[in-house]
């Protein structure tokens, strides 16, 4: 008689890799699961702006135009509440429980840390991206 096993991971949630890179083993396309499929999303989403994508002129969060405004403590709520809209508003699968966004002036950049769980999940889960000024 055949064992079975007792906990079974599932694959519930997958994605395409950004790069369309191949799996070495099948040689078929990688692919991003579960969680890591989830922060893909979503830093996907953050650094998109709003008009950029054809046909879905809604999706995005306008973030990235805001770097070069005076980082102040102004600034960098607005930043955060367009971080929220973008999530809640455009990733389904993820429940969002906090957002902190910290400027760091001395490097020109905005540091974003994104903590949110799976749905059906208790695990919070961490994502952190930093945003540079390029001049």
């Amino acid at each position: 008689m055949a064992l079975t096993p007792l906990t079974v991971k599932r694959d519930i949630y997958a994605d395409f890799h950004k790069d369309l890179l191949r799996n070495p083993v099948s040689d078929d396309i990688a692919r991003k699961i579960n969680e890591e499929a989830i922060k893909e999303s979503i830093r996907n989403l953050l650094l998109t702006d709003r008009g950029e994508r054809l046909f879905q002129p809604e999706v995005g969060s306008d973030i990235r135009h805001m770097l070069f405004e005076n980082i102040g403590a102004d600034t960098l709520v607005i930043m955060r509440e367009k971080v929220k809209d973008t999530i809640i508003s455009h990733e389904p699968r993820a429940n969002l429980i906090s957002v902190d966004v910290a400027g760091a002036i001395d490097n020109n950049s905005v540091n974003i840390r994104v903590t949110f769980n799976v749905i059906n999940s208790q695990t919070p889960i961490d994502l952190t991206l930093t945003l540079n000024r390029v001049r």
